[in-house]
């Protein structure tokens, strides 16, 4: 890989340049890398220059090969994984701009040359959640997404929702548990859970994937699911169950010019023995999801989700994209569940479903979002 692959044949100019990053620290490690395959795929190699960049369990940042056969899910057991063992890749700040550095004990250090653009595929803890953004506007870099305050407010289920409610988005009742709280008081944090009412759901405060996640329906269970989530997060969130809500969600996409534009929502219902919609349900290939495109919603409801959706991405100030969760309530009325601002880009993943059912098919959706990155400026906007 150098400098002159990536001139375009025809009119002679160098292709941008687009570092897909994947992986992560999170648990969330594997769905990344399941992302990115589908987004190394998707992308027109005659329009941009493709680097893929691996981020290992253990934060080492490295070379990968990119091939979207390897970024599978095979099993519950076979889970893609990104080879901390490749040669290392380091961001340089130059006087051009920022340089990609590969760095391989066998030989002299190799310079790739600018980066035009992230695309940081990264699911939960250290990517999603405003640190990779904050390191790319140290860096100048543009990168597909929201920013760093975005980033954060969003991954934060608890801050998020204080946000939400703050711009008048109805939201479900919860209360917050640290490892700190616990330890110090644990019956006043049971007692916080008991006036909310059961069944409630107990989740990691900044975990996605439903990893870590239970439903509780009643007091004796409630010590169980806090541990398990505490596992994953120090900070728990413990919320009322949405119970006859319908699970609706609805993608949000920036215009180039003009307003953000909604997708048409989705539905989705667990036909397995899941009570919830957890990792086994929605990852693995042997368990059964349906999946409606356009949800079959009452009247008027439709143009309410669509309309809540671009209030609750202005209010937390995304760019970019988003995919905000609803439940529909027996009543008709919705509430918003939480909103991601990297929504996963897996093959049964909903964003890019509702967003091809809308009439933009994933590579155009892919486009559409690295167009948004190279042309906006980092640093404040």
């Amino acid at each position: 890989m150098n400098n002159e692959d990536r001139v375009d044949a025809v009119t002679g100019t160098p292709r941008p340049r687009v570092a897909v990053v994947f992986g992560g620290r999170s648990t969330e490690h594997a769905i990344s890398c399941v992302s990115a395959g589908s987004v190394l795929a998707a992308i027109d190699r005659e329009r941009y220059d493709v680097v893929p960049i691996g981020i290992a369990t253990d934060g080492r940042w490295v070379l990968e090969a990119g091939d979207p056969d390897l970024l599978r899910i095979t099993g519950p057991d076979a889970l893609p994984s990104v080879d901390g063992d490749r040669a290392a890749v380091t961001l340089s700040r130059v006087e051009h701009g920022t340089d990609l550095v590969v760095s391989d004990p066998s030989r002299p250090p190799e310079t790739l040359g600018e980066v035009d653009v992230v695309f940081p595929v990264l699911h939960g803890p250290w990517g999603e959640d405003g640190t990779i953004q904050g390191m790319l506007e140290m860096a100048g870099v543009r990168y597909v997404g929201a920013g760093v305050l975005a980033s954060a407010v969003s991954m934060d289920k608890a801050y998020m929702k204080v946000v939400l409610a703050a711009a008048g988005l109805p939201v479900m009742p919860s209360t917050t548990v640290t490892t700190r709280s616990w330890a110090a008081d644990p019956d006043a944090c049971r007692r916080a859970a008991d006036a909310l009412g059961y069944p409630l759901f107990v989740k990691p405060a900044r975990g996605g994937s439903s990893i870590g996640i239970s439903k509780v329906h009643d007091a004796s269970g409630l010590d169980a699911a806090l541990a398990l989530a505490f596992e994953h997060d120090p900070k728990v969130l413990v919320e009322v169950s949405a119970e006859g809500g319908r699970e609706v969600e609805c993608g949000v996409l920036q215009a180039l010019d003009g307003p953000p534009e909604t997708s048409v929502p989705a539905e989705l219902r667990i036909t397995g023995d899941h009570e919830f919609y957890d990792f086994e349900a929605k990852y693995l290939p042997e368990e059964a999801t349906s999946v409606d495109i356009p949800a079959v919603l009452p009247d008027g409801v439709e143009a309410e989700m669509r309309a809540l959706s671009v209030r609750a991405f202005e209010a937390v100030g995304c760019e970019g994209l988003a995919r905000v969760d609803f439940f529909v309530m027996p009543d008709g009325s919705l509430v918003v569940n939480e909103l991601n601002t990297m929504p996963g880009f897996t093959p049964s993943s909903m964003f890019p479903q509702m967003w091809a059912a809308s009439g933009l098919d994933y590579p155009a959706l892919v486009d559409r979002l690295i167009a948004l990155a190279l042309a906006r400026d980092t640093g404040l906007r």
